[in-house]
Order: structure tokens, then sequence, then C-alpha cells
């Protein structure tokens, strides 16, 4: 949107979450809570006059219900193209265009130049088999132009147009995707990924340049919504924020040399190579609370066939590092890789012991998902074991962080015995902590009581609560309807 703008063009979004944060429902026979508008008040909130309508995709898992909400923009606005852009879209381009013919063109990768020059090609629709970076229908098959280089000078990328959105909905209600330390805004000081890790579609969408924005103009937008929003933490989105110890240590030096006062976090997972303990004291210092780290396994045969270049024992230094620095940290772990053994998660369990003893303090454990365009998807969709785009397979995707079921795709495991090892993976690990240091439980339920988020779990647990009691609104809601 910020780049449509400054090419001079008039631009609306329609943020359904934002806008209605507490509305749920419950879809596709209760596999599906959605939250937000409806697809009629979606409808209703786009401009008569519009030129172009953009939907996002980012996770395949959304796509079923994006899908209808496609089709029915295309019935309100039928004379109106439809770009799509995001992961999923990027992952999967040609079968977005042949299973949803409502989508004209869909946007490959970044997102800033391509559709700047889609608006200009408008009017002159041939053109459009120029413009790098799409796919789209060309004479009756689908065709991919040119690819678009990744964009190098991303400090030239104008800050996002928050003033779009109804942001205060999300500042005043705890609404971010990290710890809930106040007004928290969300942040990309780098993009992409160096790393290829076979379960990742970062590669597909990304490629594998790593690239950082200067930290002092990460700080210089920083201090602007600190001013403008009176905004107290910051939440970095980046798929992977710490690759170059001494750019974190100049933008940790840079926030204490101009006295700012806020709160930020790394929620998404970040390496380890580059914190030792010398930076996790300056992280703490700066205002960094929360960090998370990404291991996947405890097992090296797993972290080796899925392409995972991390070192368990400088991972565990560096863990027991940030611990001692005051920082929360939390590990996040998935089972039921494709040919991942019944001994290899055993393996993994045991590493989460060992966190637990040096006082890692959370872990989440998801479930294998196997999501489009990443190597592994590819694998198993060669090998027949994903026989179809279906609407079942893509809601099954949820299960990776659904406590109720797990689907496997390992033929050593059954999803009953997977889950299984998930719930005793947990329960190890927390009973561990809680046992050794009995003060972080107590601290817990206070947290819990007062609606206090320190750590992860005191967020995930303040969510569970909220979205159970939205669950039962939207079932109430729904047995209401049908009677």
């Amino acid at each position: 949107a910020s780049s449509l703008k400054r090419a001079g063009h008039t631009v609306t979004i329609v943020d359904a979450v934002g806008e209605a944060p507490h509305q749920v429902m419950r879809l596709f026979n209760g596999k599906m809570l959605v939250t937000g508008l409806s697809i009629p008040e979606i409808l209703q909130r786009i401009p008569p006059h519009t030129h172009l309508i953009g939907v996002s995709c980012m996770f395949s898992h959304e796509w079923p219900y994006t899908r209808q909400m496609i089709q029915a923009i295309k019935k309100a606005f039928p004379s109106v193209p439809i770009v799509a852009g995001g992961e999923h879209i990027t992952a999967l381009p040609d079968f977005t265009l042949w299973s949803c013919p409502e989508v004209e063109y869909c946007v490959l990768g970044e997102g800033e130049e391509t559709l700047v020059e889609v608006v200009e090609s408008l009017k002159m629709p041939e053109k459009m088999v120029e413009v790098a970076g799409l796919a789209l229908r060309h004479n009756g098959q689908i065709l991919h132009t040119q690819l678009r280089k990744r964009i190098k000078t991303v400090d030239d990328i104008p800050w996002p147009a928050w003033e779009l959105v109804p942001l205060e909905n999300y500042l005043s209600q705890g609404l971010s995707y990290g710890v809930n330390l106040g007004r928290s805004m969300p942040l990309l000081a780098t993009r992409g990924c160096p790393y290829e890790c076979t379960f990742c579609s970062s590669p597909t969408m990304w490629t594998t340049r790593w690239i950082a924005r200067r930290p002092d103009l990460v700080l210089d937008e920083i201090e602007y919504y600190l001013k403008t929003y009176q905004v107290t933490n910051i939440d970095f989105y980046d798929l992977t924020a710490i690759i170059r110890k001494d750019w974190i240590l100049e933008f940790c030096r840079l926030i204490l040399d101009r006295g700012l006062k806020f709160t930020w976090q790394l929620p998404s997972g970040t390496r380890s190579e580059a914190i030792e303990e010398e930076v996790s004291r300056l992280l703490y210092a700066s205002g960094c609370r929360n960090v998370s780290y990404a291991p996947e396994s405890g097992s090296r045969q797993v972290l080796r066939r899925i392409k995972k270049k991390v070192k368990l024992d400088r991972m565990l230094t560096s863990m027991r590092g940030a611990v001692r620095s005051g920082l929360n940290v939390k590990a996040n772990i998935i089972f039921g890789f494709p040919d991942e053994t019944r001994r290899e998660v055993w393996q993994t369990i045991g590493f989460l012991f060992m966190i637990a003893l040096i006082g890692v303090h959370d872990v989440s454990i998801s479930m294998f998902s196997p999501y489009p365009g990443s190597e592994l998807f590819s694998e198993l969709l060669e090998q027949g074991k994903i026989k179809a785009f279906s609407d079942e397979y893509f809601l099954s995707l949820t299960a990776y962080t659904d406590m109720a079921r797990a689907v496997s795709w390992t033929d050593n495991m059954s999803s009953k015995e997977l889950n299984f090892l998930r719930m005793f993976g947990l329960l190890g690990f927390y009973g561990t902590q809680y046992l050794l240091r009995p003060w972080r439980l107590i601290q817990t339920v206070r947290n819990l009581i007062s609606n206090r988020q320190e750590s992860r779990l005191d967020k995930t647990l303040q969510d569970y609560i909220r979205r159970f009691f939205k669950s039962q609104v939207a079932e109430a809601e729904l047995d209401s309807g049908n009677s």
C-alpha cells in the first residue's frame, strides 16, 4: 500500500481482523475459526470505483476461506481484476489460477515493485506479460513472466501505511504476535533467510538472500512509532533476525546511545551462532525481553536430513547465556518429520529435558505439516502421499498447532502416537522446569489471574482461554441460527 501511495495511487486497505478482532465464525464443519469481518462485511468496505483488488494469502491453511472470499468479491465486482499475493500464492501460482479463475494475476515473491507495475499496466492488459514476477493467463495457458530479482535496497522501501488500518484496535487490546508487553508494533529489520530448511517455504518466497536494513534507519522507524502511536514494545517479525553479530551489537548500542526506553522481542525464532553471552547481556540492556530459538529437533540425524544447519551444543551454550542475562527464552520444536523414527523423537524429548534443566522458560511443539513451497512438500507430492489439493488437505495443515489432533506424515508413527509424544514432551519439559524452579509456576498462576504476560506460556494460556470463550459464543450463535 505504501509503495502504491508513493507512486501516486489512491489505496484502501480492508483489514478484516483489525476491524472486528473479537468476531469469530466457526466454518468448514468446525475445522476453521475465522476471526474478523464476514465476507459480506468485507464487500461493503470495498470502494465502488476500485480499479484493482488485491488479496493476500500468507498461509496455505487459509486458502479454502480465501478462495470463497475471492469468489464473492468477483461476483460483486465482475469487471475489476483481482491480483493475489503472499506466501501461499507464490508457492502454488498455477494451482491458484486454474482452481480459482476469478484471480487474474498472481504476484510471486516480494510485491512492492511488482504491484506498482501491475497498476500502471491496467490500461494496457497486453503489457502485463512484460511485468516481471507474475503468473497469469495468456492465450489460454498459464504463463510465468520473467523472474523478478530480490529488492536489494530495502532501506528505500517506504514504511508501512499504518494510517490505512485500524491500528488502535491492535495497540490498545494487546493483539500482537509476541508476549503482550504493552502497546506493541510489528516491524521487519531484515528480509529473507540464508538457510534451506526442507520444511520451510522461505527459499521459494524469498530465495536464500538475507538482506538487513541499516540499524540506524530501523531505529528511526521505531522512534517514530514511539512518538506517533505511543508504542511501548516492538515485535520483530523477521524470518531470521539475528545472523550477523556486528549488526545486532550496533543496533543495541544505538538504542542505548539514543536513550530510548522501550521493550522489544524476537518471537519468530532466531539462530544461536551470533548470540554469545556478551550479545545476550546487551540485548537485555537495550530492552529485549523475549527471544525464541528454533532448534526444531534434538536429533542430529533429523537435523541433517532437514538441512537444519545448527549445532545443538552451541545452541545450548547460547540458551544458557541468554537465561543468565535475564532474557525469557523459548524453543520451537517440530515432531513428525517424514522418515522420523520413534527413537529420534525420544532423542528430541531428551533434548527438551536438557533445556528445561538449563532454565529455558518455554517450548512449543508443533506437528510437521507439508507446506506448499517447501522441499519436503515436493517430495511427498512426488511420492503420492499428498494426493490432491483439496480443502481437506489445506485444512489439515492447521494440525501443526492444534493440540486436539495431529496428522502423521511419517510411516513410523501414527497420528495418535505423535500427539501422545507431543503431550508427553510438553508435560516433561514444564514438569521439570517447575520442579526445579517452583517460583516460575507461582508466577505463571499469578500472571494468569492478573492477565499479565511475561512468557510465551502466559500468552498461550490467556489466548487459549479467550479463543475458547470466542468459540463457545460462535457455536451458540450457530446453534441459534440453525434452530
